[in-house]
């Protein structure tokens, strides 16, 4: 067994391991702009065209917003308050766009 090698046992674990690093590797930087592609378009779906119009409805700060769909890294924390402004639970969230 390799031991340099880390088993991850789904997608949401997988996720949160990529927030977590410090460096961006393709495989960081690929799942996050999944993860910013995966808001935009659920804040499409939800009816909102313009994301700052989204994130000031949601008292999350517009810029800040804006660079989570652009595939910036993220806290955990506001991870999970971006998920709740979409009405869904951190499961439902990983459920698409992550393979």
């Amino acid at each position: 067994m390799n031991s340099n090698k880390l088993v991850v046992s789904n997608k949401y674990e997988a996720l949160l391991l990529c927030t977590m690093a410090t460096k961006h590797d393709k495989y960081t930087q690929q799942q996050l702009h999944n993860l910013g592609e995966r808001l935009r378009s659920l804040r499409k779906q939800k009816g909102y065209k313009n994301y700052e119009k989204f994130a000031y409805e949601h008292d999350i700060p517009r810029a800040q917003y804006g660079r989570y769909e652009n595939g910036e890294d993220l806290r955990f924390s506001s991870l999970v308050k971006v998920v709740s402004a979409m009405g869904m639970t951190m499961e439902e969230f990983f459920a698409e766009g992550f393979e």
